[in-house]
């Protein structure tokens, strides 16, 4: 269940994940590389994914699913 911080929704990893239809691993391997810019994080230091995050999360998902096919 995301949290709503200063009207601002958030999802943790595992939230993406189960979202997304990927492993923890993958999303961590797509940050490393670089699919996403900016990172947000809780005061423990947790990242937080913001629902445009978990749409370019979703883009990459859905570009690698159509390179596989060819």
């Amino acid at each position: 269940m995301p949290k709503e911080i200063n009207g601002q929704k958030y999802y943790t990893a595992t939230e993406v994940c189960l979202e997304v239809a990927i492993s923890r691993p993958t999303l961590f391997r797509w940050l490393k590389r670089g699919v996403l810019t900016r990172l947000h994080k809780d005061r423990r230091g947790w990242r937080m994914f913001t629902e445009d995050d978990l749409e370019k999360i979703q883009l990459e998902a859905d570009r690698i699913k159509v390179e596989e096919l060819f």
